[in-house]
């Protein structure tokens, strides 16, 4: 289900009974996949940025809960992880993830990309906003090597949220890291989807 945005926090309430979502789980996962698809954002040959909202954050929560059927005990600790994922209506939050299947190259890539999470930007129509790292893990390890799952937060100002909604501007993202230095422009649907995220 596609909720309206004014929703920031997950709650109990808001996670279907276990029986019921079993019964629905297919026809949910198809809704979600296809919110997703508009908000997927791949970056040069590895970087994927998944932006997440309510809705995906309580998709996740769902599953994990159906994989692993922890009940309430679980639910605690799922809501504690995913809660700051959700954007609180003057953020844009994403997992940005390296998708390497050779586990050799794989290694080797995220040995040289120490940091990068420190180096992801958004530009609305040419002014950068520096992408905030979450803060619950340190994503690079001391000997430099960066978890190939990172999770960030765009902080905005109200007049950076005016021009990212007003149709009208070039919203772009990228990465500017010495080993990885990529950006990409937002089409039109993204922009949109991702818009509904602010207040």
């Amino acid at each position: 289900m596609i909720m309206p945005r004014e929703k920031r926090v997950i709650q109990k309430d808001d996670i279907i009974p276990l029986d019921i979502y079993t019964k629905k789980r297919k026809e949910l996962r198809k809704i979600i996949v296809e919110f997703k698809k508009n908000r997927r954002i791949p970056l040069g040959p590895y970087a994927t940025f998944y932006f997440e909202s309510y809705e995906t954050m309580l998709a996740q929560i769902q599953e994990m809960l159906y994989i692993e059927k922890g009940g309430d005990e679980q639910l605690k600790d799922e809501l504690a992880a995913y809660n700051p994922l959700v954007p609180n209506g003057k953020e844009l939050t994403a997992t940005l993830m390296f998708e390497i299947d050779n586990p050799v190259s794989r290694a080797a890539f995220l040995g040289k990309v120490g940091g990068i999470e420190e180096k992801v930007y958004m530009k609305i129509n040419g002014e950068k906003i520096k992408a905030v790292p979450e803060e619950d893990v340190d994503r690079t390890s001391a000997e430099g090597k960066a978890s190939s799952v990172q999770f960030i937060h765009f902080n905005f100002n109200d007049h950076q949220i005016e021009k990212f909604k007003s149709n009208s501007s070039e919203i772009e993202i990228g990465i500017d890291h010495s080993e990885y230095s990529h950006s990409t422009k937002l089409n039109e649907i993204t922009i949109k989807s991702l818009s509904l995220d602010f207040n």
